[in-house]
């Protein structure tokens, strides 16, 4: 009997991909006749999971469902299944105004995800999405680990909480067996994700540190990343773990949003400009190697010149390692989507195209530090276009955002693998590399 071709296409952020690969395992299971093909067009049926977190990510996900769409239309037998955070969000919208998508599969309904997928084609066999199973799409290097799911914080622009709900730890036996399977199957940088990574365990009794002191015991060769920290929950105890730690890199992700008082108050963002000051200058005292990554947001309701003025002077004085930006996005059933002195986008736009210039130029410096020094790199992928291999070091996370070491060589490098990698010469964001013989 012929197989099933199935493909998939993942959008959005980490932890919806590891929903994906949890999906692309139970695809992969020897019970059912289904093979997995990258190529969509040749495909029986194509899986999409969307993001619904804002807007821009929104229109990539309808983009990606009309276009697949449009092989529906030359090849009626042809399936297209939509699940992820738009299905969450918008069920009932997109089923009025697309009833041409085959199947919905909103992330409430993810315990029976292999019984309604498998219905599509007349079988019977409640597969569920398990982490035992995920196949691993990263590369055989990298790996993410996702601890937990939801968030609590309710900040007044976000949509998280209503789609993936209230923060929900997974068990710690349970993410421990995953990453000692990880570590097994030679995952050498295994980043820690979640939508609040630092307020791991308090409905479970638990805490990030005491996680990441069993996880740190695990010997082994690998290296473990932790992103989005919230500010106010990174504590004294968490900061000692990762300086005192044999795997954990002195990497810090902590999304800040904003540097004016006023506006933060408004997002409903707790702890001030003052405190993420210190919490900075804390980590950098105790761990002066330390990278610390933000993100911040223009354009938010009643975001005043005043208030941009201080953003600006704020990253100018702590001067980050890497920062994203974001316009802010009006998102439905928030609170601050109804909120007054809303800024125009021309306006958001400008502010955020000043934030970026004055971050490039400080990036531009802060490049400068690491030439003439050697560091541990993963060897990602080649470049076609620019003819180079494109490597990380520690300071370089996996998600575009931090940039690459490039790596110009007539020698043959392995694709997920580590070298020693001497760094020659820097750019705005990105690093130029010799690895050493």
């Amino acid at each position: 009997m012929q197989k099933i071709k199935v493909s998939l296409i993942s959008l959005g952020c980490e932890k919806n991909l590891v929903d994906s690969e949890m999906i692309l395992g139970m695809i992969k299971n020897d019970n059912i006749d289904f093979e997995i093909t990258t190529d969509v067009e040749s495909s029986d049926v194509v899986i999409i999971n969307t993001c619904g977190f804002i807007e821009s990510a929104k229109r990539e996900a309808l983009s990606e469902i009309f276009n697949a769409l449009s092989i529906k239309d030359k090849n009626p037998d042809f399936k297209v299944v939509v699940c992820g955070c738009l299905a969450q969000r918008y069920l009932e919208d997109l089923k009025r105004d697309i009833p041409e998508v085959d199947l919905f599969i909103p992330i409430k309904d993810y315990l029976k995800f292999g019984k309604l997928f498998l219905k599509l084609f007349n079988k019977d066999n409640n597969i569920c999405l398990d982490y035992k199973t995920r196949t691993i799409s990263t590369g055989k290097s990298l790996a993410y680990l996702r601890i937990s799911d939801g968030c609590n914080n309710r900040c007044s622009y976000c949509a998280i909480p209503l789609i993936r709900g209230n923060f929900k730890s997974r068990a710690h036996d349970e993410v421990k067996e995953e990453f000692i399977k990880l570590v097994r199957d030679g995952f050498k940088e295994i980043c820690l994700i979640s939508q609040d990574l630092s307020n791991y365990g308090y409905d479970i009794n638990d805490t990030l540190a005491n996680l990441l002191i069993d996880l740190d015991s695990i010997e082994g060769d690998h290296i473990i990343r932790l992103l989005y920290l919230y500010p106010d929950e990174v504590t004294d105890e968490f900061i000692d773990t990762v300086s005192n730690s044999s795997h954990i890199i002195h990497y810090f992700d902590i999304p800040l949003q904003h540097a004016s008082n006023r506006i933060l108050k408004l997002m409903n963002r707790r702890g001030t400009k003052e405190d993420a000051k210190r919490l900075i200058e804390k980590i950098r005292t105790k761990m002066p190697d330390s990278i610390i990554r933000t993100t911040m947001i223009v354009g938010f309701p009643h975001e005043t010149d005043k208030d941009f003025s201080t953003l600006i002077d704020f990253i100018k004085d702590i001067r980050f390692d890497h920062l994203g930006a974001f316009t802010y996005s009006k998102e439905e059933d928030t609170k601050s989507f109804s909120m007054t002195m809303q800024v125009s986008k021309k306006k958001a736009i400008q502010r955020y195209n000043i934030l970026m210039e004055e971050q490039r130029l400080i990036s531009k410096e802060l490049m400068k530090k690491y030439v003439g020094n050697t560091y541990l790199g993963l060897v990602e992928k080649y470049d076609k276009d620019e003819e180079c291999y494109l490597a990380r070091i520690y300071s370089q996370a996996p998600d575009d955002i931090d940039g690459y070491t490039k790596i110009y060589t007539d020698q043959a490098l392995k694709i997920d693998k580590f070298y020693e990698i001497k760094i020659v010469d820097s750019l705005d964001y990105d690093l130029i590399g010799e690895v050493e013989r």
